[in-house]
């Protein structure tokens, strides 16, 4: 995989920032630790390897120096890895013959000529087993021909030919993987004339104001595949076993078509490694970057995962949106501007419109099935924050707060309260609400690209609604019910979106007065396991406390009952008090955020955070929020 359009070198910049990230979610809602040291196979990503890459600050940001590639290999073989080829961890996957302690596993993405003139040589003399993925309509390019590879273009002298490829093969250490046969491009993605990968994306055609079929989308992936697979077996006499996305952008969908095609292990890049399961399905990969030297290597494959912070901000994208193009452009501008003065880790930004501000979706920001699109923005919005200001975006959406639009449909499906006061909600025990809600989420994630989900605050049940199910009680079963129902809705979205990560808002009451568990079916214990972070409410002036320092330190001790060392709560503060209307002082924020660092508080974000009115200023929201080492202005 190389970035060949010098538009996508922030997605897989971002992308390596993302192998940092400390949990990625499981099937099952629980988290796997992705760090190569005590867990599973680390595989590692190259791409070209020369001899004269500058040490930092070469044009070709993936590009590593013979020099140091050759001093990783002496590291590994050094250091207790046991190098591994695929058909040892197909073997293994299968229930033959296990893997040795550390595995590592070399693959070298897009077929650069470099690969036969630099790596193999050194595969030799240290006899390690690699995996390459060729784009196979690079390979023995037409003379003339030439391909945008972000820093100049590159011809047919720069890629491999298939003797090359066969005699490498014929060696015993080179397996050849597809790295699809012309997808390795961008293509448009919404009105706006954004250019997002072209395996995960529905094209937009601007002529006909009008977005691919499912069935056009199906049919070109298949398409691109299958002559892939065909070129790589005609010329090498085997057919590839293994798919490595480019950009590292896949879905469920189309690994399915790849097994199809006898391509069942993929590769992406989020996490350090993976665990080796009957599933090799969006195995994880170091991606290097910026010509590592041994050092940073070792540094990376030691250093504790556990101490990555959260940062977020929460984002209206109803202050983006405006019925004015242009001051909508602007809107976008400033969003961009003030988080990449900010530097957070995280934007939760919301995915649906709320003029009304009651807390339920009046429509939503993507293209879907069942509400108004007030506009299709949220995918621009989240493709520009992912690629100019450097951030992971989780899409924020209601779990039950969907105001669908014909009034008898929404009278029939909603909750019925006998609570006057509250926010709009859809009756989740039943098949047609459920279903409804489910095809928003993939709705959005078939249409926008985003890395994880925020659960919005309307998913509570009061103990005197859908009295069908059972009593909370000690287990928490309406708690459970309602988490449940949020992992189906991320599996419909994972399934466009894979290995999304998950965050959901709990109130503060049902931590500081367990007893009142019941009259939410929210608990943070529950939670905790179920979600990669809890978004617990710490907002003491909306809780109407008069000594917002004694509120915080009575939450942080409950939280520490149920999360001693914090590594899953967020805590969330807010930066308006919204019963008079006034912002919380800048100073006072960043006093409360020391406060609970001091107290040993690790994943801290608020709401909201208004970017036109530059409230909290920027220097609080760069003290406070920043995950950068020295945040400051830059001169």
């Amino acid at each position: 995989m190389r970035n060949i359009h010098t538009l996508f070198a922030g997605w897989l910049l971002a992308l390596f920032c993302l192998a940092t990230n400390a949990h990625a979610q499981a099937s099952t809602g629980t988290d796997i630790n992705l760090d190569s040291a005590d867990n599973g196979l680390l595989v590692i990503s190259y791409h070209d390897i020369r001899d004269d890459v500058v040490r930092h600050g070469d044009p070709d940001l993936y590009a590593v120096s013979t020099q140091n590639f050759a001093a990783h290999l002496d590291w590994l073989s050094t250091h207790g890895y046991h190098p591994v080829s695929l058909s040892q961890l197909i073997e293994a996957s299968r229930g033959g013959k296990p893997l040795p302690p550390q595995p590592v596993l070399l693959t070298f993405d897009d077929g650069l000529r470099s690969v036969y003139t630099k790596v193999f040589p050194l595969l030799r003399a240290y006899n390690y087993p690699a995996l390459i993925a060729v784009i196979t309509d690079y390979v023995e390019m037409a003379p003339g021909r030439s391909i945008d590879y972000g820093y100049r273009p590159f011809a047919s002298d720069d890629f491999l030919t298939w003797p090359q490829i066969r005699e490498m093969q014929a060696s015993g250490l080179i397996e050849v993987a597809s790295h699809t046969d012309n997808l390795h491009h961008g293509v448009q993605s919404n009105p706006q004339g954004n250019s997002t990968p072209a395996v995960i994306t529905r094209i937009y055609d601007p002529a006909a104001a009008a977005y691919e079929t499912p069935q056009a989308y199906e049919q070109r992936i298949r398409d691109d595949l299958a002559r892939s697979v065909q070129r790589i077996t005609d010329n090498t006499g085997t057919k590839p076993r293994a798919i490595v996305w480019p950009y590292a952008a896949y879905n469920s969908f189309t690994n399915e078509l790849a097994a199809q095609l006898g391509m069942d292990v993929s590769f992406d890049l989020e996490g350090r490694s993976t665990p080796v399961t009957s599933n090799l399905g969006g195995l994880a990969r170091l991606l290097m970057v910026d010509n590592p030297t041994v050092v940073s290597l070792a540094r990376e494959l030691r250093r504790d995962i556990e101490l990555q912070n959260v940062r977020a901000l929460q984002i209206d994208l109803d202050m983006v949106y405006d019925d004015d193009p242009q001051q909508q452009a602007r809107n976008l501008d400033a969003l961009i501007e003030r988080v990449k003065q900010v530097g957070p880790s995280h934007v939760y930004l919301q995915a649906f419109a709320d003029p009304d501000g009651n807390g339920s979706a009046d429509a939503l920001y993507f293209p879907n099935r069942h509400l108004p699109m007030r506009a299709d923005l949220f995918n621009r919005v989240a493709w520009q924050l992912k690629t100019r200001a450097d951030v992971k975006v989780y899409a924020w959406l209601p779990v039950l707060g969907y105001e669908l639009k014909d009034p008898a449909i929404r009278e029939a499906l909603k909750i019925q309260s006998p609570e006057s006061d509250g926010i709009f909600r859809l009756d989740f025990t039943r098949p047609e609400a459920r279903q409804i809600i489910k095809d928003i989420y993939a709705d959005l994630a078939i249409n926008s690209y985003f890395e994880g989900l925020l659960f919005h605050d309307d998913a509570y049940l009061r103990d005197t609604e859908l009295t069908q199910l059972p009593a909370e009680g000690e287990d928490g079963a309406r708690t459970r019910a309602l988490i449940d129902f949020t992992l189906e809705l991320r599996d419909a979205a994972q399934r466009w979106r894979p290995k999304l990560a998950t965050v959901r808002n709990l109130y503060a009451q049902p931590v500081l007065e367990p007893q009142s568990s019941a009259w939410f079916a929210q608990r943070l214990d529950l939670f905790n396991h179920a979600y990669t972070h809890t978004a617990l409410m710490a907002m003491p002036w909306m809780e109407g406390s008069r000594h917002p320092e004694r509120w915080l330190d009575r939450l942080v001790d409950a939280v520490r009952v149920q999360d001693p060392n914090f590594n899953s709560t967020l805590f969330e503060l807010q930066t308006l008090d919204w019963r008079t209307g006034k912002p919380i002082p800048g100073e006072q924020l960043r006093a409360l955020v020391r406060r609970l660092q001091a107290r040993g508080v690790k994943h801290m974000g608020w709401y909201p955070d208004d970017f036109i009115a530059d409230r909290p200023a920027l220097k609080d929201a760069r003290a406070a929020m920043s995950v950068r080492n020295f945040p400051y202005v830059e001169k």
